[in-house]
C-alpha cells in the first residue's frame, strides 16, 4: 500500500497551519483526481474519494478493484473545507460516503456541480445534502470572492442531458490573483484551449490515466497529452492526477515527467497527501479572462 506521507491528525494540522503563509495558495493531493485547496483561509476540495465505496461495489464481481493507496483523511474529521466541486457523477468524484461526512464536519459546506448532473446530486445525497449551485460549460457561479467557471470536458464525448445541460465538465476557478484549472476527465477536443486560454492559469490538476493511443480514442488524456496541454494553456505548473488508487488501470508518470521536461514546461509530482504552496506565479503568453455568463436555471445551456 502507498502510504501517504501525512495523513489525518498531521495532515489536519498541516492544512490548519497553512494559512501562516499569507499572499499563497496551498494544494494537497488527496488521491486518484481529488485535491484540496486553500487560499485566504477558504477551503476548496474538488472530486474528493475518501472512503472504499467503490472497492465493495466491486468485490464480488468480474472486475474487482482494489486500493493500492492508503486515505489521506476521513472526511469526518476534516473540518475547514467551505466548498466541495464535484465534476462529475463518476463514483470516484461524486461519492455519498465522502461528502455527507464531508457535511457534518462542515455545516455550511456548499457543492458545485454540473448543471446536468445536479438533481441526480440532490437524489443520491437526499435532504441533508448541501446547498447545490449547478454550472453549465460556459457559465460560472460566484461565492464569496471564489468564482468558479465551467469548461467542456469530453470523456470522450461530451454528455447533456435533455436539456442541453453539461454533465461533465472542468472547472477554472478564480480568487485573488490565481486561477486554477482542474480538466476533470477528458479527451483534449476541439475547444479545450480557447476555453482555457481565456485565463492566465497558474495551475492545471490534469489526468494521465489515459492509455497509449493506438488508433482508438479513450476517456482521458495520457501523460504526453496532458503535458502538451498545459503547455497550450500556458499553465504556470502543472501536476499530474489520477492514477495510484486501484490495482487495474493504473499508469505511472514517466511519460508525463518525461514529456513536460522536453516540452520546457513546469511541472510538479506531488506525493499522497504533500502539499505545495506557490505564489501568483504567470506565464507571459497566458490568456486574459473575458467576461463570462453566471449560471442562471431559466435558460439551459446557458450561452
Amino acid at each position: 500500500m502507498i502510504v501517504p506521507v501525512q495523513k489525518d491528525e498531521a495532515f489536519l494540522r498541516d492544512f490548519q497551519e497553512a494559512d501562516k503563509v499569507t499572499g499563497a495558495v496551498h494544494v494537497w493531493w488527496m488521491g486518484q483526481s481529488g485535491f484540496l485547496v486553500k487560499w485566504n483561509g477558504i477551503g476548496i476540495l474538488i472530486d474528493p474519494y475518501l472512503s472504499d465505496s467503490i472497492t465493495r461495489a466491486h468485490r464480488n464481481t468480474d472486475t474487482p478493484m482494489r486500493r493500492v493507496s492508503e486515505r489521506v483523511i476521513d472526511p469526518l474529521k476534516l473540518t475547514g473545507v467551505n466548498f466541495v466541486v464535484c465534476s462529475s457523477d463518476a463514483p470516484d468524484r461524486l461519492d455519498p460516503e465522502t461528502i455527507m461526512p464531508l457535511r457534518a464536519a462542515n455545516p455550511d459546506l456548499r457543492m458545485v456541480v454540473p448543471a446536468g448532473i445536479s438533481q441526480q446530486v440532490d437524489r443520491v445525497l437526499g435532504n441533508a445534502a448541501p446547498p447545490i449551485h449547478p454550472v453549465n460549460a460556459g457559465t460560472y457561479t460566484s461565492m464569496d470572492t471564489i468564482d468558479f467557471h465551467g469548461i467542456d470536458a469530453a470523456n470522450p464525448k461530451m454528455r447533456r442531458d435533455e436539456e442541453g445541460n453539461s454533465k461533465d465538465i472542468g472547472f477554472v476557478i478564480v480568487f485573488g490573483p490565481f486561477a486554477i484549472y482542474h480538466s476533470g476527465e477528458t479527451v483534449w477536443h476541439t475547444h479545450l484551449v480557447k476555453q482555457v486560454r481565456r485565463w492566465t492559469i497558474n495551475l492545471s490538476f490534469l489526468p494521465i490515466n489515459g492509455e497509449v493511443k493506438t488508433g482508438e480514442r479513450g476517456d482521458s488524456m495520457n501523460g504526453f497529452e496532458a503535458a502538451a496541454l498545459a503547455k497550450a494553456v500556458s499553465s504556470s505548473i502543472v501536476i499530474p492526477c489520477h492514477y495510484d488508487l486501484f490495482d487495474v488501470g493504473n499508469v505511472t508518470t514517466d511519460e508525463f515527467s518525461t514529456s513536460c521536461e522536453r516540452l520546457g514546461q513546469r511541472s510538479r509530482v506531488l506525493r499522497l497527501g504533500q502539499r505545495m504552496t506557490m505564489g501568483p506565479l504567470a506565464e507571459a503568453s497566458a490568456g486574459k479572462a473575458m467576461p463570462s455568463e453566471p449560471h442562471r436555471t431559466d435558460w439551459g445551456l446557458g450561452y
